[in-house]
């Protein structure tokens, strides 16, 4: 963590969390900079017109919550993320509280972690080099 990262929690269900860790783990890094790296690879998509509906609202509900550290300039997107999913689901009268840019994350880091697992691994294997070593069982 640097000094200038920004604390942020997120709420993921039990096995998007293992799976964020095992990914982590499996590039040695920690789970910030694979949300980080995450969010690099989602934000261009989601921020699009004609991004994808993420597939429930962004403030649902997940039993675990996540602490991890983003850059500031992450960070920054965020509420612009959140305002573009509250007209997204404005537009399509689907009804909802605005989300928050914790719930922002949450959104964007669900879709990230719904693709295969290798792949996702791959992803951060040519981002940082090394060999990708996630398992993708359940321990």
């Amino acid at each position: 963590m640097e000094s200038d990262e920004v604390m942020l929690t997120v709420r993921l269900t039990t096995a998007e969390r293992t799976l964020l860790r095992r990914l982590a783990h499996g590039h040695r890094g920690d789970v910030s900079e694979v949300v980080a790296d995450a969010l690099l690879d989602v934000l261009p998509l989601l921020l699009t017109r004609d991004a994808p509906r993420p597939a429930e609202p962004p403030n649902r509900f997940a039993p675990c919550a996540v602490t991890v550290w983003l850059p500031p300039e992450l960070v920054e997107l965020l509420p612009a993320l959140a305002t573009h999913l509250a007209t997204r689901y404005a537009a399509q009268h689907v009804p909802h509280p605005a989300p928050t840019p914790s719930a922002a994350l949450g959104t964007a880091l669900r879709l990230w972690l719904r693709q295969d697992p290798a792949r996702l691994a791959a992803a951060l294997q040519s981002l940082h080099g090394g060999h990708p070593h996630v398992r993708t069982a359940a321990a």
